[in-house]
């Protein structure tokens, strides 16, 4: 008996081997081929691919068509899966890869009917060179084919990838449009039906654009509002339902700023920037270096370094040794709504959704001529959607031109072409020159269309069904004070923000660091632009910890008593170890929630199930005025007095962070832990974090400081560069290069992006050499 358990006990260990041996050898199979000779079919002559020990790739090629086949093998090889969910996002495609947990996903999406629109104007979509597209694609095929086995994420699926196509990397492009702006155009929606059912003192409250913290480039600074008297609003006499504040989502955005050669000991212009986006594993972007002959660069040579974004034939930010660029997204108004009649024109597209080991599902979209019915009300009217991410031209390939810029002005027209999500462009050349424009698609409105609000057919009569622009956009160039910024707040004067619109600008608390830091200096280097990009001090929040212990000094509430001496040392900054920081940040949430609640719930109870939480990014420059003149028409039903509202505030928070241990141990980093994983670990047990999870690092930063910091969100790439002068220039990145956790690329360079340690900008050393040949 013995002898027969024994010999099963073999059998079964011998299984498990074998098995664990398969299944490594077959994740081995999706690894990228690093070093020897491999055959593309296609190319003219032959190109390099080296990599560092980072896993940057240089590529030099004979031909930019070359160069582009080159890279659409790098990025198969590399990142195949995450090209795939880019394009399946944008597409409202994802439900036929992890079957119906995916559907309502798709539906958000599908209704824009984004490849629908793209094949119809795929022409527009390529540009001026579709050659370098379609060397791309075909490049992105092969790589695809020459892997030994499937990407590792489709085994684990029971799924198969299907070839990439030109039209996909528009698709690619416009799921940064999905990222960037807001597909369903809620907040307009929701600001729009509160307006139809409260008091119009209380919408100029919710719907106010401005803080003290504003800090645009061009104009003044809205400021706080100026709160109404109790003849124009009194919330305890209005009728009120319990609502929650919108959850506290991430600010999609960024941040980017320049000086100009005359802030510089040699002339060099510097441009720095931040791009604020979810953070996985592997990281969105990949670096690469480019080098090819081109007869229109300046000397008939392209050597452009930075941020590629697989899926598209371009690098999307970085250097070319003449000009540097980077963006922020501008948050200008991209979309409208429409009211249309029962009796409007409609065409029903029956979209047929996919779906994995499940039938097919079949989602009818009704369209008219303005776009896509998002909501039908009951008297059969509809609210149709114009967004710029419909309209051919949202996403053309022509931007890919940056690499071959020869100075600021070339720069320049270049964008005036920019098929890209409108953004914040931040530029310099090589003289020392900067400059900021708006760059990208958006609205070409005619008379009687306005940015904000809702199109009507009965008040907006004259408002055509608009195109898109992207020249004769808004730009400051040699800005007299030498120096640029952007953040995501309002940028602009009033007459062009009357222009452009407002979708949700973000608190200008972060511009105004930055540009204060700017200010502190009359001359800069790389790294001291790097020290305001890791720029973690809570400046707005110094006069929150001044009040959170003015009201403790007259109170006997034990609550307060408790918070303040727990935060007794103020740390400035959000850094991993603070509790002052986790207090004060918290005791300004609790605050908020409770006033935000209460503007909102007056329009709740009217709107029952049609409400819809607006994001309200300005309610400091509300709230902060309640609190200094502390107005008893404003203060939320229900309570007593302002001094009760801040007490319950603190009572709240205390019992939160009570629940968790002694007040002085809950430090920052407690709460701001890295969760910054491969996109199909949510689907697998826990224990498979340790293979597909960056480490859970305790992160300082923070929203509305320079370092934008949170678990899953934040800086997804870092640069600071001056073209010319690109081997003084530093980067960071999250996540890594590759998307296959037994690369040896698999989250290199997170840990010096995590600590802010300087990553030269440019590749070093090649590690391994791989040559592509043309096939015979």
């Amino acid at each position: 008996m013995r002898r027969t358990w024994r010999w099963i006990l073999a059998v079964l260990i011998a299984i498990v081997l074998v098995t664990a041996l398969v299944l490594w050898l077959l994740l081995r199979g999706s690894l990228a081929e690093l070093e020897g000779e491999q055959a593309l079919p296609g190319l003219a002559a032959p190109v390099s691919i080296e990599r560092d020990a980072l896993g940057v790739v240089t590529i030099t090629a004979g031909s930019q068509a070359d160069a582009m086949r080159a890279l659409g093998h790098v990025h198969a090889q590399e990142r195949y899966f995450e090209m795939d969910l880019m394009r399946r996002s944008a597409a409202g495609e994802l439900s036929a890869l992890f079957g119906p947990v995916a559907i309502d996903a798709d539906k958000r999406m599908r209704v824009h009917r984004l490849r629908a629109r793209t094949e119809a104007h795929l022409d527009t979509a390529l540009g001026d060179n579709p050659q370098a597209v379609h060397a791309y694609v075909d490049g992105v095929n092969a790589g695809l084919a020459d892997l030994s086995v499937r990407p590792w994420a489709y085994l684990l699926l029971r799924q198969s990838p299907s070839p990439w196509q030109a039209s996909d990397s528009v698709l690619a492009g416009l799921a940064m449009y999905a990222d960037l702006q807001d597909p369903g155009n809620q907040n307009e929606l929701a600001l729009r039906r509160i307006r139809d059912v409260v008091p119009p003192a209380l919408h100029a409250l919710l719907a106010h654009d401005g803080s003290s913290w504003d800090a645009p480039l061009q104009g003044e600074p809205r400021g706080d509002a100026v709160l109404p008297d109790a003849t124009q609003l009194d919330l305890r006499t209005l009728a009120a339902a319990p609502t929650a504040p919108a959850a506290d989502a991430d600010a999609v955005g960024s941040n980017n700023f320049a000086v100009a050669g005359a802030l510089t000991a040699d002339g060099r212009a510097i441009i720095a920037d931040d791009m604020h986006l979810a953070l996985r594993a592997p990281s969105l972007w990949f670096r690469v270096r480019l080098r090819y002959p081109d007869p229109q660069a300046p000397g008939g040579q392209v050597d452009v370094s930075g941020f590629s974004l697989p899926g598209v034939p371009a690098v999307i930010v970085g250097s070319n040794g003449h000009v540097a660029w980077g963006f922020t997204n501008s948050y200008i108004d991209t979309a409208d709504f429409r009211r249309e009649p029962a009796n409007a024109q409609v065409t029903v597209h029956e979209e047929r959704i996919a779906v994995a080991g499940k039938p097919d599902v079949l989602f009818p979209v009704r369209e008219t001529a303005w776009g896509p019915i998002l909501h039908t009300h009951a008297d059969g009217s509809g609210d149709a959607l114009r967004w710029v991410a419909h309209l051919p031209g949202a996403v053309r390939m022509d931007f890919a031109d940056m690499a071959r810029a020869g100075d600021l002005d070339q720069a320049l027209k270049t964008a005036d072409h920019a098929g890209i999500p409108a953004q914040n462009l931040v530029i310099g050349d090589r003289s020392g020159r900067i400059a900021w424009r708006l760059v990208g698609a958006r609205p070409d409105r005619g008379p009687g269309c306005v940015p904000q609000g809702f199109n009507t057919l009965q008040d907006n009569a004259d408002c055509a069904p608009w195109p898109i622009r992207s020249d004769a956009a808004p730009a400051l160039i040699d800005p007299p004070g030498q120096r640029l910024w952007t953040a995501n707040s309002r940028v602009v004067d009033d007459a062009t923000l009357a222009v452009v619109g407002n979708a949700g600008y973000d608190l200008g608390a972060r511009g105004q660091q930055i540009r204060n830091l700017l200010a502190t200096q009359d001359r800069f280097d790389e790294h001291d632009l790097l020290a305001i990009q890791l720029d973690d001090r809570a400046v707005f929040l110094q006069r929150w910890w001044v009040l959170l212990h003015e009201t403790a000094e007259h109170s006997d509430d034990p609550s307060l008593k408790r918070l303040a001496a727990a935060s007794e040392h103020w740390d400035v900054r959000a850094s991993a170890n603070s509790t002052s920081y986790r207090i004060v940040r918290g005791f300004r949430g609790e605050v908020l929630d409770a006033i935000e609640s209460a503007l909102l719930a007056p329009a709740k109870a009217r709107l029952g199930d049609d409400y819809l939480p607006p994001r309200l990014a300005q309610l400091e420059g509300v709230v902060w005025p309640m609190l200094q003149q502390r107005p008893a028409n404003l203060l939320p039903p229900g309570v007593d007095s302002w001094d009760a509202l801040l007490a319950k505030a603190a009572h709240t928070l205390e019992a939160d962070l009570g629940k968790q241990g002694p007040l002085q141990q809950r430090t920052w980093g407690e709460r701001n832990v890295a969760d910054i994983c491969h996109p199909v670990s949510r689907a697998l047990p826990a224990f498979t974090r340790r293979w597909l999870c960056m480490p859970a690092d305790q992160l300082p930063g923070d929203r509305d400081m320079p370092r934008v910091q949170g678990p899953s969100f934040g800086a997804s790439q870092r640069m600071v560069v001056s073209p010319g002068h690109e081997a003084d220039g530093i980067v960071h990145m999250p996540g890594g290069q590759s998307g296959h956790p037994l690369s040896p690329y698999w989250g290199a360079g997170h840990e010096d992006w995590v600590h802010g340690r300087a990553t030269p900008f440019l590749p070093g050393k090649a590690e391994h050499v791989l040559k592509l040949v043309p096939a015979r």
